[in-house]
């Protein structure tokens, strides 16, 4: 082997250093255009532009429901709290039924927006990227509203494992910048 030759690429070892970055959990919802709709829990939702309002989201291209995502007309992000990890665990789950017990109300273009999220991103295509093993979808956000409590916290994703977030001791950053929004 050369002296300058890369070591061979640790997939899991890439997974548990992604693991180190904090995220939201989120619902991504869309009308399945057959009458059902489809939903799938993410953590890779992000803000991309304020002026267009852009969100970016990826999907992983065995999921079962990537079919009706880009032929949705519109979806939802549905920002989940720390109360709602059994939505996310729902969600997650693949040929099981994830509407069972969930209220909701129908949005944009028919994407259901969960009751009591932290926030709901209502959203129309915009744009799809080839991401690798992903497809990364760029909405723009027509709508958007925080229906949960003030005071709801939020539900992260860390390490593998959700976690809540301990307000006390919580204090303003010195960023973002406005540049940064």
């Amino acid at each position: 082997m050369a002296a300058d030759a890369p070591a061979a690429f640790d997939a899991r070892r890439f997974r548990q250093a992604l693991g180190q970055f904090a995220t939201g959990v989120a619902v991504i919802t869309a009308d399945g255009g057959d009458g059902e709709p489809v939903g799938l829990t993410m953590s890779s939702f992000n803000t991309v532009s304020i002026d267009p309002p852009l969100i970016l989201f990826s999907a992983d291209r065995r999921v079962l429901s990537l079919p009706a995502l880009i032929a949705a007309k519109g979806y939802a992000v549905n920002v989940l709290g720390r109360g709602q990890e059994h939505l996310s665990n729902q969600f997650a789950r693949a040929n099981a039924d994830k509407w069972a017990a969930v209220e909701c109300a129908a949005g944009h273009a028919g994407a259901p927006l969960i009751k009591d999220a932290l926030a709901h991103f209502e959203c129309e295509p915009y744009a799809r990227y080839d991401g690798g093993d992903h497809l990364i979808f760029v909405g723009r956000v027509l709508r958007f509203s925080t229906p949960a409590a003030p005071e709801t916290p939020p539900l992260l994703f860390f390490r593998g494992r959700y976690h809540g977030v301990d307000g006390e001791g919580a204090s303003a950053p010195l960023w973002p910048l406005p540049i940064h929004y």
